[in-house]
């Protein structure tokens, strides 16, 4: 009797994200927030005259600034972390098919979308450029004394623009995140529907069901242990 095909939506769901990858989202997620609450309060008079304490608001802005980068080594290093890996070298990567997808404005091409769609990857490519920015301004303001005025005025204006740049794609980030509750459960517990990705990410729920097939195929349970009777094994015949 044929069997039907196994519609997209049926089975386990897939991992998107695994431990490392969250543990690295969301500590930089936190010292982001920690970077726009306490660049805020520096920022706006008003509100540093409420809260108060502006050393010490600044002294907790430098330290995220700081470690900001950390979490990433952190997760790098040693050689571990191999989905995350991959996922960074999906992200530095826009195909030619995912271009006509963004400059359609998702209306066509989105049979072709892996992982992660183009608007993720530019979003990614130009957090990560703008808080690189405001690191390394950061440390100049940081040692502000030591630099020629011109160098100060120009890494001032840098971090400003730098941070304004990274609020509009914070809170649209956390704006799309909102909008798509599955997916921001997947970054938090993990795992995703693959009805989701049959939708969202096509060419990604492919290679991941022919990895699982693979993977199925080479299973050692899949293969009978040769019986008796098989040849090696087959009886000779007696005289006569």
């Amino acid at each position: 009797m044929p069997t039907r095909p196994r519609a997209h939506g049926a089975g386990a769901p897939l991992l998107r994200f695994d431990a490392a990858e969250r543990a690295l989202h969301w500590s930089v997620a936190l010292l982001v927030l920690v970077l726009i609450g306490t660049g805020l309060l520096l920022y706006i008079p008003a509100a540093a005259a409420v809260v108060g304490h502006r050393l010490l608001v600044e002294d907790v802005h430098v330290l995220a600034g700081v470690l900001l980068p950390v979490p990433l080594v952190a997760a790098l290093s040693g050689g571990g972390a191999p989905q995350l890996r991959a996922d960074l070298r999906r992200l530095d990567r826009v195909r030619r098919e995912e271009w006509r997808w963004l400059r359609s404005l998702g209306r066509t091409g989105r049979d072709r979308l892996g992982k992660f769609n183009p608007g993720q990857k530019l979003n990614a490519a130009v957090l990560s450029g703008a808080l690189g920015a405001l690191f390394l301004s950061g440390l100049a303001l940081a040692t502000s004394a030591a630099l020629p005025l011109p160098w100060r005025i120009g890494a001032t204006f840098v971090h400003d623009v730098m941070a304004a740049v990274v609020v509009v794609l914070v809170a649209g980030h956390v704006a799309m995140a909102l909008a798509h509750p599955e997916s921001l459960r997947s970054m938090i517990r993990g795992r995703i529907s693959r009805g989701w990705a049959a939708v969202h990410a096509p060419r990604w729920l492919a290679e991941e069901e022919a990895a699982q097939r693979r993977e199925s195929d080479s299973s050692p349970a899949r293969h009978e242990h040769a019986a008796p009777g098989c040849a090696g094994d087959v009886p000779t015949p007696g005289p006569g």
